[in-house]
């Protein structure tokens, strides 16, 4: 059996009635929406993505977390907070995407939070810089029943490798991964589907046939190619890859460039997910890193309060008014034909 059919075996043994039923009424409510070019929501969310920390370890050029330039509160989330929103949505919830801004496992109780998400029958999926997977925490990731381990490895080499994930050691990454590929092995555990996520950018790009290799010596289930957002692309910009099909952005005139998304009124994500931050903001989507759209609270109200009420529903409404009006839409892959 191949890996890919296995892990959709695995996803698929994750879904019920009950989040089949759900999931069909918020499809239907997304081309109901298309149709009367109003918002219509039915049913909640079935893909989440909860921050489990803003603290990174490294200091990635195009992130707010390697910055350090959020303008929001920072901090790890809370075990008890996370286990009354898990027990508020996991009837309907398929997918949660444990990763916002920083690295997951710098929150020491992030494996126990898995375990709690994976033991109500949910498909949990994270993204790591690497450097922590330790033997202990690489079997301590195989107990807790993770579904999807991405593993960001931007170069095949220590020099390419660190122009993009500053403060990074290649070795040190390569080692963890190989510490997971053994507790799956020695566990004889169908799970986590590990994949090396390739972020391309100008330095890396002639590594990605290195990539493949790489990845298929330490055992790497899948290699994900992935195209980098950057902020300042309007006079081009020393990440954006010189493969146009691996670049988000395109030169319409010399020296200028511009996304190649179409900016369509309309986002499957806005019916289908959120993402929650560590504190308890429910912002629109993973583009809203420093969480300016404030939809909702989960400290004061329930997410099924929130999910139907004016905020929610202004912003459904202002979106398809026109895309091109939310910052954090003009920048997004939606719409975008691109590797993303």
């Amino acid at each position: 059996m191949s890996l890919f059919i296995q892990d959709s075996l695995n996803f698929i043994a994750k879904v019920t009635p009950r989040r089949v039923w759900n999931a069909s009424k918020v499809l239907a409510s997304f081309y109901a929406t298309d149709w009367l070019k109003r918002p219509v929501q039915w049913g909640l969310p079935f893909t989440i993505s909860l921050e489990p920390t803003t603290a990174c370890n490294l200091r990635c050029p195009e992130c707010p977390s390697g910055l350090r330039a959020f303008t929001r509160p920072i901090g790890n989330l809370k075990e008890d907070f996370f286990r009354k929103t898990i027990d508020e949505l996991h009837k309907e919830l398929i997918y949660l995407i444990f990763y916002f801004q920083g690295e997951p496992y710098i929150n020491p109780k992030f494996l126990d939070m898995v375990r709690y998400a994976s033991d109500k029958g949910i498909y949990t999926m994270t993204s790591t810089n690497g450097h922590f997977l330790n033997d202990e925490n690489a079997r301590k990731t195989i107990e807790s029943g993770l579904d999807r381990l991405i593993i960001s490895v931007d170069g095949t080499t220590q020099e390419v490798y660190e122009s993009y994930r500053k403060a990074g050691k290649l070795e040190s990454v390569l080692k963890g991964a190989r510490n997971v590929v053994k507790w799956k092995k020695e566990l004889k555990s169908k799970t986590p589907h590990i994949i090396f996520q390739f972020l391309v950018v100008r330095p890396n790009e002639h590594q990605i046939p290195e990539i493949y290799q790489l990845a298929k010596e330490i055992g790497i289930d899948e290699v994900k190619l992935k195209t980098a957002q950057v902020y300042d692309y309007e006079k081009g910009n020393d990440l954006i890859p010189r493969q146009d099909k691996f670049a988000r952005y395109e030169e319409f005139a010399p020296g200028q460039w511009r996304a190649k998304n179409k900016l369509l009124n309309r986002c499957w994500k806005l019916w289908h997910s959120c993402v929650i931050t560590w504190d308890g903001l429910v912002v629109p989507c993973c583009f809203d890193k420093d969480a300016q759209h404030r939809l909702g609270d989960l400290k004061t109200n329930s997410f099924k309060e929130l999910w139907q009420a004016k905020p929610y529903q202004q912003f459904r409404t202002d979106l398809l008014r026109g895309r091109d009006q939310i910052d954090i839409c003009q920048n997004c892959t939606e719409g975008c034909k691109v590797w993303a």
